[in-house]
């Protein structure tokens, strides 16, 4: 049951958060998942080869042109890590140039560009500096652009989607005590008696552009009435409005150019007119949105791939140690090649991604949060890689290493950037359960009413009699396939023994899924670690698949089929450590020490150090009501 207690925390149990996040999955496309085929035992190659087609665009092409003399010219990117600011002048650059409507429709005066300029030009600025990056990205990925433009009004989009080109906007949906869990969202939005309004009380944390926006898309509950259905719902509010206030800039490991804050929101009055869909539907407003949007993030990562490929090269080649290049010893050989190769796969997970992005005809939930979760994940172990191979170097800022005569490499600020990626925009952890829920979503929608205890009998019955007749057909089409004949998938050439690869760990994870569902029935969404390693499974062979279509479709370049074939090589190792560690693991005794650390059974452990925290609440007071700090909005003088 759901309550609120006296500082209006709303507090909710899982079955309500499975149902709210439920009910805001999306179903409008007319062509199946290639990542949920795959987790099914289906390698359903015809989905992404031929890629759907690049939409190629001179009108693109120039903007890129335009974009990087941009960067080089006029985008100090050290000024930026040294000052934790972007200039205003570079700011207002980057919106003389049209660099914050890329992806709005030309009608409305953006440039209307397909997502997958959009995300080359995100590679351009993201290598200048990450934090213009983090600008742009929250801007049209999940800002006020990409919501009006798919949920809103006619009038809504004439508006607001001109300003959009020149102005700068946020999302707010995390609060203080919610972030993963939007059910218990807490913000509310209570209508006006005339329905004419609605006004919103609440704080909201880690406001991406929240610092410096001009309008913001807000996430509310509206309490149900008589005459309003009420629930989760987003409204466009002006950043300006009476009432809000930004209370605190925050500072962070890396991207310290980013403009990030607190913002409370004390009697805002938002018109009517300015809720974006209806009510009830903002979770799913929110959550389709970061699905597309999420695909900005493996464009940053990707890039941050292919600079430390540079740097590697360059390095490796250039230092010598016992009288030979440092790349061509094993110990740092060994690095190189997993940085070509993972840079490789990345830019084709990108490219992939992208195509079926703009074709708008494919369900991408689970390719994006794949996307999302491989880069984030392989990216940072690049960075990390490359902090090794430039030894002392890595670990000294760029500003120091120049100081002292010498090229000022900034490897040591791109592993502190790339380290919020694994938690921007849903961690890594929530990633692999939004992927494995659909994974499983087969298997729930047949036989969902055999694991609900709630369910009588008859529904039971039912449900059984579904899933004798899934399971019928299902199971046989895992037993054999292509992967198992000499010559499938030969029109890949050298590449054709990883597909076959791919195709049968398809099937046998498909097996293990239906192994886990067969062992733990309900639970099985409690084992967690064991989802997550399906999931990881999943997302190498996305890769692989990815890298190998991408390999062709460069007209088997020898070189790319290079890269591709080392980095199948690479990834085929670590699916099958991941197999093994499905049920041969140490988890249950993980969870039972973890317990009795929360327990408080090894507190002796602790003993001999210092906290070197401040005094504090673990989770600040967020409870509605005025302002009590001063306003550190910040205002880009417009040009």
């Amino acid at each position: 049951m759901t309550t609120v207690d006296r500082n209006r925390e709303v507090r909710v149990d899982a079955a309500q958060a499975r149902q709210v996040a439920e009910e805001a999955r999306e179903s409008r496309w007319d062509r199946p998942s290639f990542g949920k085929e795959l987790f099914l035992g289906r390698l359903r190659l015809d989905l992404i080869d031929p890629m759907p087609d690049g939409q190629s665009s001179p009108q693109g092409e120039a903007f890129l042109e335009r974009l990087r003399e941009f960067c080089e010219t006029e985008v100090d990117g050290r000024q930026i890590e040294r000052d934790a600011r972007i200039p205003d002048a570079v700011i207002n650059g980057l919106k003389d140039i049209g660099a914050f409507g890329i992806k709005i429709p030309a009608e409305y005066g953006g440039l209307g560009l397909p997502a997958v300029y959009y995300h080359r030009a995100l590679m351009l600025v993201a290598t200048a500096n990450p934090s213009i990056g983090a600008l742009l990205s929250a801007h049209q990925s999940i800002g006020v652009p990409q919501p009006v433009k798919m949920f809103g009004t006619a009038e809504q989009k004439r508006q607001f989607l001109p300003r959009c080109v020149r102005e700068i906007t946020a999302f707010l949906l995390t609060e203080p005590d919610v972030g993963s869990d939007p059910a218990r969202l807490a913000t509310s939005a209570v209508p006006s008696a005339d329905g004419r309004s609605y006004t919103l009380n609440g704080v909201k944390l880690w406001t991406t552009n929240g610092v410096l926006a001009d309008l913001l898309v807000v996430v509310a509950r509206v309490p149900r009435s008589e005459r309003h259905r009420g629930g989760v719902t987003a409204f466009v509010v002006e950043g300006d409005a009476d009432g809000i206030t930004v209370e605190n800039r925050n500072s962070f490991l890396g991207l310290r150019g980013i403009e990030n804050g607190v913002t409370r929101l004390h009697d805002v009055v938002v018109p009517a007119e300015n809720r974006i869909g209806r009510e009830g539907e903002g979770l799913k407003i929110a959550l389709t949105t970061l699905n597309t949007g999420r695909l900005s993030l493996p464009a940053m990562c990707a890039a941050a791939a292919k600079w430390c490929l540079l740097i590697a090269r360059e390095w490796s080649a250039q230092r010598v140690q016992w009288g030979r290049p440092i790349g061509e010893h094993e110990a740092i050989s060994d690095k190189v090649s997993f940085i070509a190769a993972t840079a490789f796969a990345l830019e084709a997970v990108l490219e992939l991604s992208g195509r079926l992005a703009d074709a708008d005809r494919h369900d991408i939930r689970i390719e994006a949060a794949l996307a999302k979760l491989y880069a984030s994940e392989m990216s940072w172990l690049v960075a990390d890689e490359l902090v090794q191979i430039r030894g002392g170097r890595g670990y000294e800022t760029a500003d120091s290493l120049a100081a002292r005569g010498e090229r000022g490499v900034p490897a040591e600020q791109l592993l502190r950037d790339l380290r919020i990626n694994r938690i921007f925009e849903g961690s890594s952890e929530i990633m692999k359960l939004l992927i494995a829920r659909e994974a499983v979503d087969a298997h729930l929608s047949v036989a969902g009413d055999i694991i609900d205890p709630k369910a009588d009998l008859s529904r039971k019955a039912r449900a059984a009699a579904r899933a004798g007749g899934f399971y019928a057909r299902w199971l046989p089409t895992l037993v054999a396939g292509k992967g198992q004949l000499p010559g499938g998938f030969g029109e890949y050439g050298p590449l054709a023994e990883h597909l076959r690869f791919v195709e049968r760990a398809s099937r046998r994870i498909a097996r293990q899924t239906f192994y886990g569902m067969s062992r733990w029935q309900g639970r099985l969404e409690h084992r967690q670690l064991f989802l997550g390693r399906i999931v990881d499974i999943g997302a190498e062979l996305y890769a692989m698949s990815a890298s190998c279509v991408h390999a062709r479709s460069a007209g088997q370049d020898p070189s790319a089929v290079e890269l591709a074939d080392a980095f199948c090589r690479q990834a085929r190792r670590r699916v099958e450590t991941l197999f093994r560690q499905l049920w041969h693991n140490t988890d249950a005794a993980d969870r039972g020490l973890a317990q009795r650390v929360l327990d408080g059974r090894y507190s002796w452990l602790e003993e001999g150090i210092l906290d070197a925290s401040s005094d504090g609440p673990w989770i600040a007071e967020s409870t509605p009501g005025p302002s009590q700090h001063d306003n550190v909005r910040r205002t880009v003088p417009r040009t």
